[in-house]
């Protein structure tokens, strides 16, 4: 399906979705937005699809909304964390604004050592409204969320990694190669497997711990009905690598 501002294949069980609009520093706007939304779509309907990467064309991942009295009214960070297969972001440059929330989005951040992070909403008068205020402190802890919302000012790479609101940090020639190699390895597990432990921990985030214990229960015990698990153990067993069906 061709797209005017993104880019979107799969290769083996790895979704790659890159935002395609490097001259306006792939800024959402309407139709970005739209087509996201088709791209996620899209995987949900793939049961082949194990692992999904997000990440910006050029120097930028992405610098928020376009300008205007909509620009918040777009739910893309929304559409991206309904997926229930793990979610990579590769942030290549700057992510403020809308392009932060979606990275909040995703369940891996790996960025590059030139990046920086933003929520400037605030300096317009505005509020994040795709989530920014309810992943951050889930992520960063509610003292440097509140910072960060109600100074609108970016932060580095290296504060970032230091704050866990990224998972790693690497030089910018290495970014993707860094995101492949981890979407490789995670697509190598049971799909199965990967969308329980994905529901099991955001979830049980919002759960008391014995409910989120009974909820990781459930899980296991779902998994156990599924042909994936008893492949698992026959690789195991055969000492060969498992050949998962997501069934």
């Amino acid at each position: 399906m061709p797209y005017r501002t993104i880019r979107y294949s799969r290769r083996g069980h790895v979704a790659r979705v890159t935002l395609n609009r490097p001259a306006a520093g792939n800024t959402i706007d309407i139709v970005m937005a739209g087509e996201l939304e088709e791209a996620c779509t899209l995987i949900h309907q793939d049961d082949d699809i194990y692992v999904v990467a997000l990440t910006g064309a050029g120097r930028v991942f992405c610098r928020g909304g376009e300008k205007g009295p909509d620009a918040g009214l777009f739910q893309s960070a929304a559409a991206i964390a309904a997926l229930d297969r793990p979610v990579i972001a590769g942030i290549n440059g700057d992510a403020l604004g809308g392009g932060l929330e979606l990275a909040l989005a995703c369940d891996i951040r790996i960025a590059s050592h030139q990046a920086h992070f933003g929520l400037p909403q605030v300096a317009r008068g505005r509020l994040p409204a795709d989530g920014g205020t309810q992943r951050l402190p889930r992520i960063v802890g509610r003292g440097k969320a509140l910072e960060m919302l109600l100074t609108g000012d970016p932060i580095s790479a290296d504060e970032a990694l230091a704050i866990g609101l990224v998972n790693k940090i690497v030089p910018s020639g290495e970014l993707a190669g860094e995101v492949e190699k981890l979407a490789q390895a995670i697509a190598a597990k049971g799909p199965i497997a990967l969308r329980y432990l994905k529901e099991a921990v955001l979830k049980g985030l919002d759960m008391t711990l014995e409910q989120g214990l009974r909820l990781e229960a459930d899980l296991y015990f779902l998994l156990h009905t599924t042909a994936d698990r008893t492949e698992g153990i026959k690789a195991f067993l055969e000492k060969r690598p498992p050949k998962y069906r997501g069934k």
